[in-house]
């Protein structure tokens, strides 16, 4: 299938941010950059809304442990959303090779989620903001030049995007103890302060004289 570069590359970056991709799809279309994008992309409330959904993780990208629920909560809207995002771009005819569209999208879109998620909660174990913020506007301009590429050279933004992939997976390999340190640091913190709380109400209810 020709198209399917163009959904492996959409897969890769929905899996980063979903919403810019669809918003990104959409106004190719729409203005006729591409003729490929499917015309429910195009669509004036789905762009509105993708742009909203955009903004909102723009912001929410760039916090420390915020960038983090907000990964958790999109472990399945983005695999989601590239999945449907590959079968558009295949076609709407239910046939086997538009499912296999949606598979390719859909599994590539988790695999750069969990390197994306994986790579925040290793950066969140610093405690300057700034590189929480360098790295969520690098995976913004990343998703726009690889999209706007592959509108004119969906092979090579697919082989780009291959290759940001497997550099993700073998970065979160190399980081995963310091994500594993982190964890058992937090659960500790959680720990401690709960059995503080523990020893301050004992130490209350020791002190309130018996009636």
């Amino acid at each position: 299938m020709s198209v399917l570069p163009l959904v492996f590359t959409s897969g890769w970056a929905s899996g980063i941010n979903a919403y810019a991709v669809v918003l990104l799809l959409g106004i190719f279309g729409a203005t006729g950059v591409s003729d490929e994008v499917p015309a429910s992309l195009q669509r004036t409330d789905v762009l509105i809304v993708a742009a909203v959904l955009f903004l909102c993780e723009a912001v929410a990208d760039k916090i420390p442990y915020v960038d983090s629920l907000w990964d958790a909560v999109h472990t399945v809207i983005r695999p989601v959303a590239g999945a449907v995002v590959g079968a558009l771009l295949a076609g709407q005819s239910g046939s086997l090779s538009d499912l296999a569209a949606g598979a390719i999208g859909g599994s590539t879109a988790l695999a750069s989620h969990f390197v994306k998620a994986g790579t925040r909660m290793a950066v969140n174990t610093s405690p300057e903001p700034f590189s929480n913020i360098a790295l969520s506007t690098a995976e913004d301009l990343g998703v726009a030049g690889i999209v706007t590429f592959a509108m004119f050279n969906p092979q090579a933004a697919a082989i780009i995007a291959a290759v940001l992939l497997a550099a993700g997976l073998a970065i979160l390999v190399f980081l995963w103890s310091r994500i594993r340190r982190f964890l058992r640091r937090r659960a500790q913190r959680r720990e401690e302060r709960r059995l503080a709380t523990d020893e301050r109400e004992a130490i209350a209810r020791a002190a309130v004289p018996p009636r």
